[in-house]
C-alpha cells in the first residue's frame, strides 16, 4: 500500500504545448531543460502549422500552451475565447527569405526574378492555415506577383515541408523563416531576405481551458527567461 501512495506522490504533471512547426528544434531544446529543472514537470510538444493547431485546440484538443507564428492566429485565438488577452506574450521574433537547394544554377535577385520561365515550382505554405504562407503570400502581391506566380506555387501544410521540398531538390525555391533555412545549411542556401511590412513576431498563451494551468504558466515564464532566450537564439530567432 505504502508504495502505490508514494508512486501517487511523484506523478508527474503533464502539459501539452502545440507550437509553430519552426519552433521544433529550439522547444525540444527548451522542453528538454525544463523538464530537466523541474523533475516533477513532463512537456508534451505537438508541432505544426499554426492555423491547423488552433483548429485542433478549437475543437477540443487537451492543449495546455499555444505558441504560433504569427499574431493573426494568436488574435483568431483570442476572439474564439480560447485563450485570454492578459495571457499572450510576444517571445521571439523571424525573417521570411527566399531558399534554393544549395546546387541550384537559377540567379535570383529579387522576387520578380522568380517569373523566370525556368522556374517551375515553388514551395509556399498554405497562407489559409500557415503563417509563412500568409507573409510570403503579403509579399508577393505587394510585389505585384502574387497571380503572375500562382500556377508554380506548390503548396504545403507547414514551413518544414517547404523547407524539405527545396533541401530534397524538388521544386527550385521555397519561402521560409531564416531560422528553417539556418537548420539545413548543407542542402539549401539562402537567396535573399524578403521585404515585409510588418514584423513576424510570435505570441505564446496559456489555453483558458487547460486542466494545469499553474504548470502552463510556469512553462511559458520558463520560454522567457535568459537561458530560454539563448536557445531560441542559437537557433537564429530574435528578441521582439
Amino acid at each position: 500500500m505504502g508504495l502505490l501512495v508514494t508512486s501517487s506522490l511523484v506523478q508527474a504533471t503533464e502539459i501539452t504545448v502545440s507550437a509553430a512547426a519552426s519552433l521544433t528544434n529550439a522547444f525540444k531544446e527548451i522542453a528538454q531543460n525544463y523538464q530537466a529543472q523541474y523533475p516533477g514537470a513532463k512537456v508534451a510538444l505537438n508541432f505544426g502549422a499554426s492555423g491547423a493547431l488552433l483548429q485542433q485546440i478549437a475543437k477540443g484538443a487537451p492543449v495546455d500552451v499555444f505558441a504560433s507564428a504569427d499574431q493573426e492566429t494568436m488574435d483568431t485565438a483570442e476572439k474564439q475565447g480560447i485563450v485570454a488577452a492578459a495571457d499572450r506574450r510576444d517571445f521571439v521574433k523571424n525573417t521570411l527569405v527566399l531558399i534554393a537547394p544549395a546546387d541550384s544554377k537559377f540567379s535570383f535577385r529579387q522576387l520578380s526574378d522568380l517569373n523566370q520561365a525556368e522556374v517551375k515550382r515553388i514551395a509556399v505554405g498554405n497562407p489559409a492555415s500557415v503563417p509563412v504562407g500568409r507573409y510570403t503570400q503579403h509579399a508577393l502581391e505587394a510585389a505585384k506577383l502574387w497571380t503572375a506566380l500562382e500556377g508554380k506555387i506548390i503548396s504545403t501544410q507547414n514551413v518544414r515541408q517547404s523547407l524539405d521540398y527545396v533541401a530534397r531538390g524538388e521544386v527550385d525555391s521555397g519561402f521560409v523563416y531564416a531560422t528553417d533555412a539556418a537548420i539545413m545549411k548543407d542542402k539549401v542556401k539562402v537567396v535573399f531576405e524578403v521585404p515585409l511590412s510588418q514584423l513576424i513576431t510570435y505570441p505564446i498563451a496559456k489555453i483558458r481551458a487547460s486542466t494545469n494551468s499553474e504548470e502552463a504558466k510556469r512553462f511559458i515564464a520558463y520560454v522567457l527567461l535568459p537561458q530560454s532566450q539563448a536557445i531560441l537564439s542559437k537557433y537564429g530567432f530574435q528578441k521582439p
